[in-house]
């Protein structure tokens, strides 16, 4: 079996506005290298290309105002077995913040350092924790988590942060993605690290638009929620999360470009919510909240 792999070259800027344009179109596996390009993977060799390359001349033509790049768009068919596994040899452990070490499950690890191991295969879609914005929100819930929380992780890809939370003491993690395939790839890591479905459920949905899923967080009082998406879906999630998390939880948000940073915290600003900390890495911002009701 053969996949298709789809390059689009954009700008730092108009990464968040492409990303947009294509989960619009129903494409929701993006693999998301760092600020200047993004690699998608997809597992449908038939989809029509030619539509999502008219999608992006429109684009250029209506949001003239911003630095999208090129848009140039390559694709070429690669052998399932290189998409699957030639990625692997240039995920290595690293660390995050101060207490803990990604280990990629195929990596043997000689000395943790002392720090807690979080074990991930992220499988094909879902992004490896190496990218600064996966970095800002586990260094931060290294400073906010405290023992015995309950979390609620929105956009939860491959389970890393719910997952990272849970290992730094939390007593409960639920968590949400869009992507039906987030699921498994959430609980496998989870088995990997000996967390069990006692503490950690997962489930697939949109809380912006199913009202059945919105209504089972609503009134849950966690004490951290933390969604690391886009800009706009997290100035969207400021209506919603104010009833999912007690008064004085913490909100920590990110995969926020530095220039739409203002618009988040006041959107946060006007829900309620009191801006504790703003973090950047390159091009990428962090910002973490305190619910004050």
């Amino acid at each position: 079996m053969n996949w298709l792999e789809v390059f689009v070259s954009t700008s730092k800027e108009g990464l968040e506005i492409v990303s947009g344009l294509f989960y619009s179109m129903g494409i929701q596996g993006l693999l998301i290298e760092d600020s200047d390009d993004f690699a998608e993977f997809l597992n449908d060799p038939n989809r029509e290309w030619d539509y999502i390359r008219g999608g992006l001349i429109s684009l250029k033509e209506s949001e003239k105002e911003f630095d999208l790049g090129s848009l140039e768009v390559t694709v070429k068919n690669i052998a399932e077995d290189d998409w699957a596994n030639n990625w692997k040899k240039y995920y290595k452990p690293f660390p995050i913040g101060e207490k803990i070490l990604i280990r990629p499950s195929w990596e043997e690890l000689d000395d943790d350092g002392g720090r807690i191991v979080l074990t991930i295969d992220p499988g094909h879609v879902f992004g490896t924790g190496s990218h600064e914005t996966t970095r800002l929100c586990v260094e931060t819930l290294q400073e906010r988590l405290e023992e015995g929380d309950r979390v609620l992780d929105i956009g939860s890809g491959s389970g890393i942060l719910s997952i990272a939370s849970l290992l730094l003491g939390a007593k409960e993690a639920d968590a949400i993605d869009i992507d039906p395939n987030a699921v498994d790839t959430a609980y496998s890591n989870a088995a990997m690290n000996g967390i069990g479905k006692d503490t950690y459920h997962v489930i697939s949905g949109n809380v912006l638009g199913d009202e059945a899923i919105h209504n089972g967080y609503k009134g849950q009082g966690y004490d951290v929620v933390v969604a690391n998406i886009v800009a706009d879906i997290i100035v969207a999630l400021c209506d919603l999360v104010p009833e999912y998390i007690k008064v004085g939880g913490t909100f920590i948000t990110s995969g926020i470009i530095v220039p739409r940073l203002e618009d988040v915290k006041e959107a946060m600003a006007g829900h309620g919510f009191e801006v504790v900390d703003v973090k950047t890495d390159k091009d990428w911002a962090m910002v973490c909240a305190v619910y004050r009701g």
